[in-house]
């Protein structure tokens, strides 16, 4: 057995904390069985940002008689589209692969690792020891249990990246982030797609009016996608029929029904209803699941919750001395920026004096049409936080550049302490949100008020001008 002064499982923000314990003269080994640089490299952020800019490009043109610019789309090559990232991705994982396979010092084993007993792993039947360990083992596309789904041929976001013919009809299962990504870029490609969300709003974590906004937008098809939208819809059943996928869908229908005799008392019925929907394609995209499972962290006593998602404390530390986690196998933030923060802190506490992690002001945003950004507490959550908040609004129409977009109906909401005046959240709606949202972020992680935004000279005409103006 080879021990190791520390052992990463996971390749992909994990690098970041190999490559500082090599300097600091540490026997290091790392562990992958995919390809090198983890889920954002491979089949996550990465690729999926490079397919969704054809998308927007597609979506530009088929808008463009707006701005008395007459255009349209001969082609869409879907081969060139996801072949672009996908040489791309795998070019950078291979290179990465290649460099660390030279390496005597860390030690880089390719394979499925589980742990066997207490810090030790068995990895192709070799087994190893650490004196201290990092998990950062990510985490994989969940599959509900609905009837028949192990029968029928279905993909999920890794798949769904790397498509080369566009499908003439799709259906998504899920109206998260990656639903809502991913069914934006293949309606933009030409399919018809319908997504089939159990929650009454699609992107149901985003901030109430953001989530309101964007579901009234798609089921009216905004801009031209392609996409059928059926809320408070659980599928309950699939199978394959003539070379199609057919889901049948529950449905709660709500109907609104006048007593007899006086039509002025409404009372609300529901009923439900099951659709049947046929598509070439079925994409599941109803979450993630850890892969605590896979590495049988149970084997070296590190608690896992209900959900399957390593339990740490405020330092990233687990239960066991020394082992620690980090990532979207931990199930706190589940975006590449967060797990490279959090990477930086286990470095820091392994070897260092420890540090509470400070998660102030994380990020994020969602690449669809329209894009989506957002930071803090969302307003339900501050809500039942019981915060004294004020809400504070404003729409990219009223300012200049809103004018010169069309943008008639992107906003920016702050939720703010009324006391303290000092940004609690803020959600955006609208083009370059994800951009925009930056200025924010730096006033709440300096611990700063609305004056820093709201006094500060702003560029006119410039998007980011309905920040100031909102507040």
């Amino acid at each position: 057995m080879e021990n190791y002064d520390l052992i990463v499982i996971g390749a992909g923000s994990g690098l970041n904390i190999v490559s500082t314990a090599v300097e600091l003269g540490k026997k290091t080994a790392i562990i992958e069985e995919g390809s090198m640089g983890g889920t954002c490299l491979n089949r996550g952020c990465i690729p999926s940002k490079m397919i969704i800019h054809s998308a927007d490009i597609a979506n530009t043109i088929r808008n463009s008689w707006k701005f008395g610019v007459y255009s349209q789309i001969n082609k869409i090559d879907l081969k060139k589209v996801t072949e672009r990232a996908s040489k791309a991705v795998d070019s950078e994982a291979k290179e990465i692969e290649n460099w660390y396979t030279k390496q005597r010092n860390p030690k880089f084993y390719k394979g499925t690792a589980r742990f066997t007993g207490y810090k030790t792993l068995e990895i192709n039947g070799f087994k190893i020891k650490g004196k201290k360990i990092v998990i950062a083992s990510g985490a994989r596309p969940s599959i509900p249990l609905i009837e028949g789904i192990d029968k029928v041929p279905y993909i999920t976001s890794k798949e769904a990246l790397r498509l080369t013919k566009i499908p003439k009809s799709m259906i998504i299962i899920g109206g998260g982030y990656i639903g809502a990504e991913l069914g934006y870029f293949y309606a933009e490609m030409g399919c018809k797609i319908t997504i089939l969300q159990r929650n009454d709003l699609l992107i149901p974590n985003e901030d109430e009016e953001v989530a309101e906004l964007f579901t009234k937008l798609w089921k009216r098809k905004h801009n031209s996608v392609n996409v059928t939208v059926l809320t408070s819809s659980n599928a309950v059943k699939v199978e394959v029929n003539g070379g199609k996928v057919v889901v049948y869908a529950e449905n709660a229908e709500t109907k609104r029904a006048a007593k007899k005799g006086d039509a002025r008392n409404l009372v609300t019925k529901k009923k439900l209803v099951t659709r049947k929907i046929e598509a070439d394609k079925l994409l599941i995209a109803s979450g993630l699941t850890p892969n605590t499972d896979i590495l049988n962290v149970k084997a070296t006593g590190v608690k896992i919750n209900k959900k399957g998602y390593v339990e740490v404390d405020k330092y990233l530390e687990t239960n066991v001395k020394g082992i620690y986690a980090f990532g979207d196998v931990v199930g706190k933030y589940m975006f590449k920026h967060s797990a490279n923060m959090e990477s930086e802190y286990v470095m820091n506490n392994l070897y260092h004096r420890k540090r509470i992690v400070d998660y102030t002001a994380m990020p994020h945003a969602i690449f669809t049409n329209p894009q989506i950004a957002g930071v803090g507490l969302t307003e339900q959550e501050a809500r039942k936080k019981n915060k004294n908040y004020a809400i504070a609004k404003y729409k990219y129409a009223d300012t200049g550049m809103g004018l010169a977009l069309d943008e008639k109906d992107g906003f920016v909401k702050y939720i703010i302490d009324k006391k303290t005046r000092k940004i609690l959240g803020c959600h955006i709606i609208g083009p370059q949100a994800s951009a925009i949202i930056h200025e924010v972020v730096v006033v709440m992680k300096n611990n700063g008020n609305i004056n820093m935004i709201s006094d500060s000279v702003h560029i006119h005409p410039s998007l980011s001008e309905v920040l100031q103006r909102a507040l």
